[in-house]
């Protein structure tokens, strides 16, 4: 069986259980009721991506100074590593938007809960982030250093030439996997009421109560988003594998 048939017949398979959960639900299967929404489900997508793309580059930036403290011969800044990522580690996102929007910025003064959400977002990614640099900053093997070393490389030729080009070419695939994870964490961020692809269609169901429909609408719209992202980080592996 050729590669491409084999995907048909599997993506079949996957619509028909699909069509099959549907026509259980109901009889008259219709997203034409949500068509009065679709400036709100619009508005929605684009605030999805917006706080994912945030959510990506804040934990891009924080991943990278948590690399840092672990690498750095300060003991504290280890431990303090050590101990944040496995709380991090062990708090469920949903439990970790509530506690910063409900508790953690109250404490400090602030009641913007998106903000809060955008923040507890970037420090969920965090940890995941700095896994990813400490991946990429270990395929520098000790040999290329000393060549570095023997050819009297300033610290700027260093990055600029040998260490960023191949970390980047490491980064690249996790880093797209990440952002289709904080796409799908997004929907979370719902119970701050903040206008996300799940909240706005949960607001549509309920002035519809098409409510199988609009968690099919949901789910594809949600694998728009994240299926174009995945193929893409396999598509760039592969390119920067050669």
């Amino acid at each position: 069986m050729r590669k491409i048939t084999a995907y048909a017949l599997a993506i079949l398979t996957v619509l028909a259980l699909v069509f099959f959960v549907v026509t259980r639900q109901v009889e008259n299967f219709s997203i034409a009721s949500f068509k009065p929404y679709q400036d709100l489900i619009g508005s929605a997508i684009g605030n999805t991506i917006l706080v994912s793309t945030v959510a990506l580059l804040g934990s891009l930036v924080l991943g990278f100074i948590f690399y840092l403290f672990s690498i750095s011969k300060v003991k504290y800044l280890n431990a303090i590593t050590d101990v944040f990522t496995e709380i991090i580690y062990g708090t469920p996102l949903l439990v970790l938007v509530v506690i910063t929007a409900f508790l953690i910025g109250p404490a400090f003064g602030t009641y913007n809960r998106n903000l809060m959400g955008y923040i507890a977002l970037i420090i969920y990614m965090t940890p995941y982030m700095k896994n990813v640099y400490q991946s990429g900053f270990s395929s520098i093997s000790r040999d290329q250093y000393m060549t570095m070393d023997l050819f009297g490389f300033t610290p700027y030729q260093r990055y600029r030439y040998i260490i960023i080009p191949q970390v980047i070419r490491i980064l690249m695939p996790p880093m797209m996997n990440n952002l289709s994870m904080i796409i799908k964490g997004s929907a979370l961020l719902n119970v701050l009421s903040y206008n996300e692809l799940y909240y706005a269609i949960r607001v549509a169901q309920s002035q519809t109560f098409r409510f199988v429909e609009g968690y099919v609408l949901m789910w594809v719209l949600y694998l728009m988003i994240t299926i174009p992202l995945s193929q893409a980080a396999k598509v760039i592996e592969r390119k920067w594998a050669l």
